[in-house]
C-alpha cells in the first residue's frame, strides 16, 4: 500500500536537510552568520535565561551585516542594561514584550555605525526621566534636557554625513535631522521608552526629504529631533507637510522603522540600494487622524544678502497700519525646511518690517500651497 510522506519529511530524506524556510528562525539567521555563528551562539549560552527570548528575536531579524560582525560581549550588554532599564521605569511591567522585542531592545534604527551606548546612555539619561510617570513624558524631558549633555546641534552642512552613529554626532557636534533622530531614539531606548525612526523621502511640494522620531505611549506619537514643544507630543513645523503625504506615490509617503520584517524595506534616502532596514508605511496615521493646519500658510525667511545663510531674527507683519503677526525667523541651525510660518490671504499687500534693522519691504501672498518670501537685508 503506498504511503503519503508529509513534505518536510520528504525534503529531509531527499534533501539531507530542512530547508531554510522550515528552519526555526534563530537557527536560519545562524546559518547566515558564517564564523560570526559562534559569536552569536556564545552569546545565546550565556545570556540570562529571562532575558533569552529577547536575545532570540533581535538574532532573528538581525541584519546580515551585524549576523557577521557582532560579538558576544556587544550584543550581551546591550541586553543586560536594556532589561535593567525596563525594570527600573514605572511603565516597564507593562510594556509589552512585543513592543520592548521591536523598539527599546534594538541597538540600532537605521544603517549607521554600530555603537555600543547602551551602558553610556543609560548613565547618563535615567537621572532625567526618574521622576517621569509615561514613556511620553519620558521622551520629552530628553528632548528637552539631552542636547546640551551630549553637546550635539543641526546642520544642515557641517555634519559629516547624514546617517550617523550616536557617538558620531557627539564627535561631529552637528547632525542631520537623520543623525539627531538616532540619537534620541537611543536615548529613548536606554530608559525603556519605545522609540523608532520616522520620515518621508520626499515631502509633497518637493521640497527635499525629512526624518523625525515616533515614541510609544499608548499609541504612537511623533516628535521632532532636538525640537521639544513644550505642548506636548505630535506638535511640529512638519505637521502641515505630513498631513499632504500621499500614499499612492511611495516617494512622498511617511516610513517607520522596526526591527522585524515589515510591509516594505525603508526608504532610506541617502542610500536607496540600502534594502536592510524594514519598513512600515505609516502616512495614513498622518494624514488622516492629525489635524491638519490652515494650507494657505505662508512662509518667511531672511537673508543678510543673496547666497547667504538665513539668519534668525524678530520679524513683524503689517496690513495698513495693524501688526497681523509677530515671530522669529529661523537660522541655519534648524531644518531647512523649517520656517516661521503665518497665515495670509491671496492678493492682500502686507509689509514685513525688521525693527532691530530699520527694514521694511511690502509683499503680495498669491494663495499657493507652501508659498515661501525671502527677504534680503542687504543688496535688494
Amino acid at each position: 500500500m503506498f504511503r503519503a510522506f508529509p513534505p518536510l519529511l520528504l525534503a529531509t530524506l531527499y534533501l539531507g536537510a530542512i530547508p531554510a524556510f522550515a528552519q526555526d528562525p534563530v537557527e536560519a539567521a545562524l546559518g547566515r552568520a558564517g564564523d560570526n555563528a559562534a559569536e552569536l551562539r556564545l552569546a545565546l549560552e550565556k545570556a540570562d535565561s529571562a532575558q533569552a527570548d529577547g536575545l532570540r528575536f533581535l538574532i532573528a531579524h538581525m541584519p546580515e551585516r551585524d549576523l557577521t560582525s557582532l560579538s558576544a560581549d556587544y550584543l550581551l550588554e546591550n541586553l543586560a542594561w536594556a532589561y535593567k532599564a525596563r525594570a527600573e521605569v514605572p511603565w516597564g511591567a507593562n510594556l509589552d514584550d512585543a513592543l520592548f522585542f521591536n523598539d527599546v531592545l534594538p541597538y540600532a534604527s537605521i544603517n549607521e555605525r554600530r555603537d555600543n551606548w547602551r551602558k553610556d546612555f543609560h548613565e547618563r539619561f535615567m537621572p532625567l526621566v526618574k521622576d517621569c510617570k509615561t514613556p511620553g513624558e519620558a521622551a520629552q524631558v530628553l528632548n528637552r534636557e539631552m542636547w546640551n549633555i551630549v553637546d550635539v546641534r543641526y546642520h544642515a552642512t557641517k555634519r559629516p554625513k547624514p546617517d550617523q552613529s550616536p557617538y558620531e554626532s557627539m564627535d561631529a557636534k552637528f547632525a542631520s535631522c537623520s543623525g539627531l533622530s538616532v540619537l534620541l531614539i537611543d536615548a529613548c531606548r536606554a530608559v525603556s521608552v519605545p522609540a523608532r525612526f520616522v520620515g518621508t523621502p520626499m515631502w509633497s511640494d518637493g521640497r527635499g526629504n525629512h526624518s523625525w522620531v515616533e515614541v510609544w505611549d499608548d499609541g504612537w506619537k511623533f516628535t521632532g529631533a532636538c525640537e521639544f514643544d513644550p505642548a506636548g507630543l505630535n506638535r511640529g513645523w512638519f505637521a502641515g507637510k505630513a498631513a499632504k503625504a500621499d500614499k499612492a506615490k511611495p516617494g512622498n509617503g511617511i516610513y517607520a522603522t522596526s526591527w522585524k520584517a515589515g510591509d516594505i524595506p525603508f526608504p532610506m534616502i541617502w542610500d536607496l540600494r540600502d534594502h536592510s532596514v524594514p519598513g512600515i508605511n505609516v502616512t495614513d496615521r498622518y494624514t488622516g487622524s492629525l489635524e491638519r493646519p490652515d494650507a494657505r500658510q505662508v512662509y518667511l525667511q531672511v537673508f543678510r544678502k543673496r547666497g547667504g545663510d538665513r539668519i534668525a531674527i524678530d520679524i513683524e507683519v503689517l496690513h495698513g497700519e495693524k501688526i497681523i503677526a509677530t515671530g522669529r525667523t529661523r537660522d541655519i541651525t534648524n531644518d531647512s525646511n523649517d520656517m516661521l510660518s503665518v497665515p495670509l490671504e491671496a492678493g492682500k499687500e502686507y509689509l514685513l518690517k525688521i525693527p532691530s534693522e530699520n527694514y521694511a519691504k511690502a509683499f503680495t501672498p498669491n494663495g499657493q500651497e507652501d508659498e515661501a518670501h525671502a527677504f534680503y537685508l542687504e543688496g535688494e
